[in-house]
């Protein structure tokens, strides 16, 4: 069984406790935490290495690395084979800091994106401005609804109802 199958059975599973699984994910946010501000202290630094020889390196379980690798991968510069990935895959951690930066936003994840390492790779107004991008990403702007008798927005200078309304 792949390395992310085995991952998803344990962090997604629906039969298990739901205290024992917020204990689960409580203890994988404080060791993905610590794997952030490690890479973040140099972020340009091409990470890279066997899931087992990464996981040794930064002190943790190969599962744990792989739910890293996991939530990692979309900011990657270049994505890993995360669904076929085993212990020895060969991965890299290079990534694109601002698609990070956004995606922590995105994520919800203000313990990752209010680290202080990013003090030192963006000022306080890069990170505002990125970080109100990606909240505004999501967010659905409907225009105004043409009434039948307006102008038609095709630019025809008929009503609305004789044009395209029909």
């Amino acid at each position: 069984m792949a390395l992310l199958d085995e991952w998803k059975k344990t962090a997604y599973n629906e039969k298990a406790d739901k205290g024992q699984l917020q204990r689960f994910w409580q203890r994988y946010f404080l060791l993905e935490k610590g794997v952030y501000e490690k890479l973040l202290e140099h972020p340009d630094d091409a990470v890279a290495g066997t899931v087992r020889e990464l996981a040794d390196r930064f002190e943790l379980s190969v599962m744990d690395m792989t739910g890293f690798l996991d939530g990692i991968n979309d900011s990657l510069i270049e994505p890993n084979p995360i669904d076929t990935m085993e212990e020895d895959t060969h991965v890299s951690l290079a990534f694109d800091k601002e698609k990070l930066y956004k995606n922590m936003v995105d994520a919800k994840a203000d313990w990752l994106y209010e680290l202080p390492q990013w003090e030192a790779i963006y000022d306080a107004e890069t990170r505002k401005r990125m970080y109100l991008e990606q909240k505004k990403s999501g967010t659905v702007v409907v225009g105004k609804k043409v009434g039948r008798n307006d102008p038609c927005p095709c630019g025809s200078g008929k009503k609305y109802k004789f044009c395209c309304g029909r």
